[in-house]
């Protein structure tokens, strides 16, 4: 009886906590200090704005910039991306300066309802106002838009926007941006741009079984949209360590760096809207504070070589190759052979270099799968290439068995990939 006790009045207690969350009105308004409109201050929004990667959350391909709709798939349904042009009715036309600066920071909307963290507001909170006005201002210098925003489509309770509230209370944070006086003006402005603008841990950062960030555990690699985001901590066998700062920012920039590979998914279209277009002065501060990140040893090694492939010529496999996974290696043999090499060097350019990367380390292979599913594309000073979708061409069967063939050769890994994994990975 005095077990039940306990747990009613638990419920009690929960209950009454969220009611009171959910009864408790949004955050109100605040004063903002609006600078004057100025063609330096659209500039200043347009880079704050591109170094926030707006334009590739809030355009479908096809559709007009800004103007919203792109589907992002969650476990409990679909959230849109709304029109932000300065379209009256469809978009952001009618905002003022402190509604638009408690959307970006707080997540609350025009008509005071919570938004959901599709929108990177744990992130953005820490933006200053100054560079959130200034994105503002940018959007309002665009063509508007006359396209609908569409509704969310979510499964209850998710799609009770109230209960926000609550989720905030736990994982929101509490604190703006500020300058670490011990460090240097670099160090901070990469700290700036990692935390806030550029929002890496979102993706980068593992997060909970209610969808908030692990803390605890920043930047040490998730699994997002069916890609791998990799650990890119100070750790020098899990994550960046083992990379000097020139080879970070060649990645940031071009999407590529020899060892670490070519980006692919997510990420791939973060540096091609966003990374790629920041001054080289801000992408060494980011390589400078991830430099500084307390590493996480989690996720696939670098650099692992099994000594089958180091034994290998680029025409043919060594003899003592361990990997009889025999669909895979015919499926590689007739289709991927002839760029990347049985040593996994590359036949015609390193741009294709498979051995070591952490792809091809990690038993899941999940980049390995969406790359041979979709293809992908690089260009750097090493050169151009680019590698086709094998999505139409291969069942669901095939391209498991090639992936584990690929991660087993060139990583010696177990890969663990299945023909389910590929049939889910074909929708993302």
């Amino acid at each position: 009886m005095r077990i039940l006790g306990v747990i009613v009045a638990i419920v009690i207690v929960g209950l009454v906590f969220a009611g009171a969350v959910l009864l408790w009105p949004a955050q109100p308004l605040r004063t903002v200090t609006a600078a004057a409109q100025s063609p330096q201050l659209i500039a200043q929004g347009r880079y704050v704005a591109t170094a926030a990667d707006c334009i590739a959350c809030h355009t479908v391909p096809g559709g007009e910039p800004f103007g919203g709709g792109r589907a992002f798939t969650l476990p409990f349904g679909t959230i849109y991306s709304p029109n932000i042009t300065p379209d009256r009715e469809h978009g952001i036309g009618t905002w003022t300066d402190a509604q638009f600066v408690r959307a970006i920071k707080a997540g609350v909307g025009h008509n005071g309802e919570e938004l959901y963290p599709a929108l990177p507001y744990t992130s953005y909170h820490r933006m200053s106002d100054a560079d959130a006005l200034a994105v503002k201002a940018y959007l309002f210098s665009l063509p508007p838009a006359a396209t609908p925003s569409r509704p969310n489509n979510l499964a209850f309770p998710f799609n009770q926007r109230p209960l926000m509230r609550f989720w905030k209370l736990l994982f929101m944070p509490r604190h703006e941006f500020a300058a670490d006086p011990r460090q240097s003006a670099q160090w901070n402005r990469g700290a700036y741009l990692v935390t806030a603008v550029a929002h890496c841990g979102e993706c980068h950062t593992p997060r909970n079984l209610m969808y908030g960030v692990d803390n605890g555990r920043a930047l040490a690699g998730e699994t997002v949209q069916g890609w791998t985001a990799w650990n890119i901590t100070s750790d020098p066998h899990h994550g960046l360590g083992g990379r000097g700062p020139d080879a970070v920012v060649a990645y940031l920039h071009y999407g590529y760096a020899p060892g670490i590979g070519a980006a692919g998914g997510p990420m791939k279209e973060a540096i091609d809207y966003s990374l790629s277009q920041l001054s080289t002065a801000d992408l060494q501060a980011i390589a400078v504070y991830l430099a500084s990140v307390r590493p996480q040893a989690s996720g696939p090694l670098e650099g692992v070589v099994p000594q089958a492939v180091a034994n290998s010529s680029p025409a043919w496999p060594s003899a003592g190759d361990p990997h009889t996974n025999a669909i895979g290696k015919r499926v590689f043999q007739g289709a991927c052979a002839g760029c990347h090499a049985w040593n996994g060097k590359g036949q015609v350019t390193p741009l294709a270099d498979l051995a070591g990367l952490r792809s091809v380390n990690h038993p899941k292979g999940l980049n390995v799968m969406q790359t041979i599913l979709h293809g992908n594309s690089v260009s750097a000073p090493q050169g151009r290439a680019a590698m086709p979708a094998f999505a139409a061409g291969y069942s669901d069967a095939e391209i498991a068995a090639l992936t584990n063939y690929v991660v087993g050769r060139f990583g010696g890994q177990n890969g663990s990939a299945r023909p389910a994994d590929v049939a889910k990975a074909r929708m993302q």
